[in-house]
């Protein structure tokens, strides 16, 4: 076996550390309505913060506003996982959130549904 067989066995192995050890068993973080569109920045460096490697990246990720689903792609970490770490960070108050806007109470004429799918029929 060479040198190359053996680095790509290691990365073909996974990560070391699996999601539910990440986030201490936990699996849900309902507790802040996190959603794939919530935007989400950090408060501080990760310079200025002593915290787990995990925890690191996503901070490093959330320096400029970011959505939930950008940070689960730039940390590659599942979403489940990403929106525990993050609720974590959260009350740690490391970092802070914005959900988007709920939608009207009134939901859209049938003017404007019907313009929608006469737009997309001409596509």
């Amino acid at each position: 076996m060479t040198a190359t067989d053996e680095e790509w066995f290691d990365e073909a192995a996974g990560p070391l550390v699996r999601p539910y050890a990440m986030t201490g068993g936990r699996t849900r973080s309902d507790t802040l309505g996190l959603d794939l569109i919530t935007l989400v920045v950090a408060m501080q460096s990760v310079t200025d913060v002593d915290v787990e490697p995990e925890y690191a990246g996503i901070l490093s990720a959330c320096q400029h506003p970011t959505s939930v689903v950008e940070v689960a792609a730039k940390v590659d970490l599942p979403l489940q996982v990403v929106k525990v770490l993050l609720s974590d960070l959260i009350s740690q108050r490391l970092i802070i959130f914005r959900s988007p806007a709920a939608p009207g109470a009134e939901p859209p004429s049938q003017h404007v549904l019907q313009a929608v799918l006469d737009g997309i029929r001409k596509l």
